[in-house]
C-alpha cells in the first residue's frame, strides 16, 4: 500500500425527509444568501424543489435560482452562475440534482472569487485555492460528486470535456441524500448511474500497486452491491432498500475511500469524455461502451487481477490452469450485465461513427498533457484508437 493523505470533510444527512434540514445546514456552514442550482422540471415534479425551498424560507434564507443545467454540463451555465453570484451577493451554492448540477455549482464556486476565466483552473493555468461553499441535495445516484473533490465541465468553445484538478476546496460542505427522490427516475437513468458507479470503482480497482487487500475488498463489496441493487431498482422503482444501497454506493465509489494507497487508472473515463463530447450521450452509456473494450485490450497486462474481478464480483469459477479464461469470462459477464440493464455496449447503439475515431484521438491531444494517460496501462494515441475500434465492432 502506498502512503496517502485522506481528507473528506463533507457532512452527509442520509434518509427519507432529511431535505427538511437544508436551510439549517446552509446556516450551519455560513450561508446567508443562496444560489439554488438545478436542472429541468424533474425536481419540481418529484417534490424536491418544494421541500428545499420551503426549508430555505423557514430558515429565513434569501435565494436566487439558476436552472436549466444539462447533462454533460456546459461552460455557459457556469459563466452565467458566476455573474449572478457576483451581482446578487451570493455566499453559498446549493445544488439540487445529480452530478451535472453539482459539478456546475462547484465550477461556479471556484470562479466567483477569481479575476480570470474559471477555465484557467481546468487548463492548469491557475490552481484552485478557494471556493464559495457548496451544499448538495442529491436526486440521482451516479456521479458521486456529492462527496468528491473534482468536477467535469464541457467548455463550449472547442467542445472540450475536461475534469478539473482535484481539490478539497470544492468538496461539498454537506450533502443530503434521500433515496426516495430517485424512485421516479427513468430506468435508463438509473442504469446509467449504476454503470458510472462501477466505472468509478474499476478505475481504482485495476491497479499495479501491491498489497492492497483491504481496499480490494472494499471495491468488491461496492461492485457486488451495484450488481445486486441496480436490477432490483429497475424492476421495482419504489424499492427503497435498493435505492438506498445505490445512493450510498455512488458516494463511496467516488469520495476515494476505496482508492487510497493505490495507483489508479482513469483511462476509461478519459476516452468516454471524448464520446460524450462528440455525441452528447449519457456519461454512463458511454462508459458501458468504452470500459469493457478497455478491459479486453489491457487484460494481458495482468490476467490475474481480471480473474480476481471475475471471481469476486460475478462469481465466476477460477480456472487455475488458465486464469486468462476466467478473466475474459468476467469481462463478458460485465458486458452482459450492462445489456441486462438496458445499456448500450457498442458504438452503433449510442449513434457513434467509427469514422470519427481519429478525430476523437486528435481532440484528446488538444488537452495539456493529454497523452499518455492511464495508471494501469499507459494509453497513447495508437492504444486509444485500438480500444475505440474494439468498442466499435
Amino acid at each position: 500500500m502506498n502512503n496517502f493523505t485522506f481528507y473528506a470533510p463533507t457532512l452527509f444527512a442520509f434518509g427519507d425527509g432529511e431535505e427538511k434540514n437544508t436551510g439549517a445546514l446552509v446556516r450551519r456552514f455560513g450561508g446567508s444568501k443562496v444560489l439554488l442550482v438545478y436542472g429541468g422540471g424533474s425536481v419540481k415534479k418529484n417534490g424536491a424543489y418544494d421541500a428545499v425551498t420551503a426549508s430555505l424560507n423557514q430558515a429565513g434564507l434569501p435565494y436566487v435560482e439558476l436552472s436549466g443545467i444539462q447533462a454533460n454540463p456546459r461552460s455557459g451555465k457556469v459563466y452565467e452562475g458566476i455573474e449572478l453570484c457576483r451581482k446578487e451577493g451570493v455566499d453559498f451554492l446549493l445544488a439540487l440534482g445529480g452530478g451535472s448540477v453539482i459539478d456546475t455549482a462547484k465550477a461556479i464556486g471556484m470562479g466567483v472569487g477569481y479575476d480570470g476565466d474559471f477555465w484557467d483552473f481546468f487548463t492548469g493555468k491557475a490552481p484552485i485555492t478557494t471556493s464559495l461553499p457548496v451544499g448538495t441535495v442529491l436526486t440521482i445516484s451516479a456521479a458521486g460528486s456529492e462527496g468528491s473533490d473534482s468536477c467535469v465541465i464541457t467548455q463550449e468553445a472547442g467542445n472540450l470535456k475536461w475534469g478539473c484538478p482535484k481539490s478539497d476546496a470544492i468538496r461539498p460542505k454537506f450533502s443530503i441524500l434521500n433515496p426516495r427522490y430517485t424512485c421516479s427516475l427513468p430506468a435508463y437513468q438509473t442504469a446509467s448511474g449504476a454503470v458510472d458507479m462501477l466505472a468509478h470503482i474499476c478505475e481504482r480497482y485495476f491497479t499495479n500497486t501491491a498489497d492492497v487487500a483491504l481496499t480490494d475488498r472494499l471495491c468488491e463489496a461496492l461492485m457486488r452491491t451495484v450488481v445486486d441493487a441496480a436490477p432490483r431498482a429497475i424492476a421495482n422503482p419504489d424499492d427503497y432498500a435498493a435505492r438506498a444501497d445505490l445512493m450510498w454506493t455512488g458516494m463511496l465509489a467516488h469520495n476515494n475511500s476505496c482508492g487510497v494507497g493505490r495507483d489508479q487508472d482513469w483511462a476509461s473515463h478519459q476516452m468516454e469524455h471524448e464520446l460524450s463530447a462528440f455525441y452528447d450521450c449519457a456519461h454512463g452509456a458511454g462508459l458501458a461502451v468504452v470500459m469493457p473494450a478497455w478491459m479486453e485490450y489491457v487484460l494481458p497486462h495482468n490476467p490475474m487481477r481480471f480473474a480476481q474481478f471475475a471471481q469476486c464480483v460475478f462469481g465466476c469459477e477460477m480456472d487455475f490452469a488458465c486464469p486468462e479464461r476466467t478473466a475474459r469470462e468476467g469481462v463478458e459477464r460485465l458486458r452482459a450485465f450492462f445489456r441486462a440493464l438496458g445499456m448500450p455496449t457498442t458504438f452503433a447503439e449510442i449513434g457513434a461513427d467509427p469514422k470519427d475515431i481519429p478525430a476523437m484521438v486528435a481532440h484528446r491531444a488538444e488537452k495539456p498533457n493529454g497523452f499518455p494517460f492511464g495508471g494501469f496501462v499507459k494509453i497513447g494515441p495508437d492504444e486509444m484508437e485500438a480500444i475505440l475500434r474494439l468498442a466499435a465492432r
